[in-house]
């Protein structure tokens, strides 16, 4: 009787302490300020990430990761030169509508920003590398799919099956954004993990390159095959009419895009999950760590005897999921400013560098050759060798001019200063420009190309690489994607106004047709684009926070009141005040 009296005491103390300890527990969780801080392996997991050395599989997964940026470059920027061709061929020669013009600008553009909001989503729910692998498959097989438009007669058939499988391609290019500069960002280092986002943003630039040394092989290759046929025509009087076989060509050019980022679909596939994802969103240390030794040599701490005696620390650290929510009010108190200058900032930048980059040709009007006959060919040879040539002088230098100086000068000085040497040209380009493109003064061309050039430079070397690196960084593991995506959306809303809105403010009627573009409507655009850059110089001033050399951490630090400073991983002195 004895015994069974003390067991059932016994057995009452230990329910009355487990009683105790949950309701304590829940008052924990149940208070967003004190969240508990992380596990000490998930800290040693973080130290190491951030003091990784460089090593292969960083270049490997700029090269996995750019190879999306490559084909989202490609894709976007080849449409001029194509829709060149296929005003040759299915127009008879006459300027596209500029309702179908801006339409078909605009089509991908908005499946961009649609994808970006949905895969940048599913980025934080699902995880990263778990949709990386279907945003390169979509853009592959649309990529092929715009190839295959329907039709080969009727205008209209094909415009539209063509406009069908480049908003399917913008859901792809769209996803492959924030997932990229997202697992980047994961991947890299604290000391040079803007130059690794820069590179794989770097690939755009090869992607525009590439795409217009395809599109002039093409036609070159084309032109050289159908010479017979091309003589013929013109002995018909007929010169400036479009051969059968360049139904082909227009339709290769899009397909080639697609072959790059089919090659990589294997080793991205492979990617794991990023470590930093895995330990602060699923709350899994120990696969972190061995997912991060799986792909990256990396120097664990020691680990340091934990104190077993309280119960709360058996047991393991609620999910930060379960804090707030995305655009809660403390959300919007800790990271709405922050979401807003991101947001923003990409919007102004995308209105310029898509305005300028899609209607370069056309900004340009070398000679005023559009006035003279010319075959299918040379016409989209001419767009396709003006965008080379500024790919090659002015684009890609001001990407790799961003990888090398990101990680020195810092990513808001870099923004504005682009912001600011961007609005100088535009208005010493805009304010002359009748004057620049004077038909009695044909030697200015070389000079306006030159000074023009300069906006492609400075937009690399600024705002549009710091836009896409600075999302990547600013938000916690488990809103970055989401909130990056959000971002990228917006700018992508910023270069559908930039391109239609160009085209309807600068044409101008030439009988039943419109015609691009008008000199003295181009000049305000320019110094409508000026102002623009302006306004990015102000938000970026006044909204946009550092981020260089600081932990990716520091955004979870943020959230729990820095309880995980003081544990090795972070330091004081890294923190960076808005600029």
């Amino acid at each position: 009787m004895m015994l069974s009296r003390r067991t059932k005491l016994f057995k009452h103390y230990i329910m009355k302490r487990q009683k105790t300890f949950t309701c304590s527990q829940f008052v924990s969780q149940r208070t967003p300020q004190k969240l508990q801080k992380p596990t000490m392996p998930t800290l040693r997991v973080l130290s190491a990430l951030d003091a990784a050395r460089i090593q292969w599989y960083h270049f490997k997964a700029i090269i996995i990761a750019g190879m999306g940026l490559f084909t989202d470059a490609y894709d976007l920027f080849c449409i001029a030169p194509v829709l060149k061709m296929i005003s040759k061929i299915y127009y008879n020669n006459q300027p596209v509508g500029t309702a179908v013009l801006s339409t078909s600008y605009a089509i991908a553009l908005l499946g961009t920003a649609l994808g970006q909001l949905i895969f940048g989503y599913l980025g934080d729910r699902v995880g990263r590398t778990r949709v990386y692998g279907l945003c390169l498959l979509i853009m592959v097989l649309s990529s092929f799919g715009c190839g295959f438009s329907v039709c080969t007669t009727r205008r209209s058939c094909v415009i539209a099956s063509l406009g069908f499988f480049r908003f399917v391609l913008g859901l792809g290019i769209g996803g492959d954004y924030p997932l990229s500069a997202t697992i980047m960002s994961e991947f890299a280092n604290k000391r040079t993990r803007g130059a690794f986002i820069a590179a794989v943003f770097s690939m755009q630039g090869l992607g525009i390159l590439m795409s217009s040394a395809v599109t002039m092989a093409v036609c070159e290759a084309f032109k050289n095959a159908g010479e017979g046929s091309l003589e013929r025509m013109r002995a018909a009087g007929m010169e400036t009419l479009a051969p059968a076989e360049a139904d082909i060509a227009w339709r290769l050019i899009l397909m080639i895009g697609a072959l790059p980022a089919a090659l990589t679909f294997y080793w991205r596939m492979l990617m794991p999950e990023t470590a930093r994802y895995t330990a602060l969103v699923e709350n899994n240390a120990v696969q972190a760590t061995k997912d991060m030794q799986r792909v990256m040599s990396v120097t664990m701490m020691s680990p340091q005897p934990e104190d077993t005696s309280s119960p709360t620390q058996q047991q393991p650290p609620p999910s930060s999921s379960s804090s707030y929510k995305l655009f809660s009010r403390r959300f919007l108190s800790l990271h709405g400013r922050d979401l807003f200058a991101a947001s923003a900032n990409w919007f102004l930048v995308d209105v310029v560098f898509y305005t300028s980059n899609l209607f370069l040709s056309q900004i340009f009007n070398f000679s005023n050759k559009h006035h003279n006959p010319t075959n299918v060919y040379d016409s989209a040879f001419e767009v396709a060798k003006v965008a080379a040539i500024v790919a090659a002088c002015s684009t890609i230098p001001g990407y790799w001019f961003t990888v090398y100086f990101i990680d020195r000068v810092g990513r808001v000085k870099i923004q504005i200063m682009g912001f600011f040497v961007m609005a100088l040209v535009y208005l010493a380009a805009g304010i002359p420009y009748s004057w620049y493109r004077s038909k009695h003064e044909k030697s200015h061309d070389k000079g306006f190309m030159a000074l023009y050039g300069l906006i492609f430079f400075f937009s690399n070397f600024g705002p549009n690489t710091t836009t896409f690196i600075i999302p990547a960084e600013l938000f916690p593991t488990r809103f970055r994607s989401t909130c990056h995506g959000i971002s990228g959306a917006a700018g992508k809303l910023g270069a559908i106004v930039g391109t239609v809105g160009f085209l309807w403010a600068t044409k101008h009627k030439h009988g039943e047709v419109d015609v691009f573009p008008d000199l003295k409507r181009v000049r305000i655009a320019f110094l409508i684009l000026g102002g623009v850059c302006i306004a990015g110089v102000l938000v970026t001033y006044f909204f946009t926070r550092e981020t260089m050399g600081r932990s990716l951490e520091e955004n979870e630090e943020e959230e729990i009141g820095g309880t995980m400073s003081g544990q090795g991983s972070l330091s004081d002195n890294e923190l960076r005040s808005r600029q």
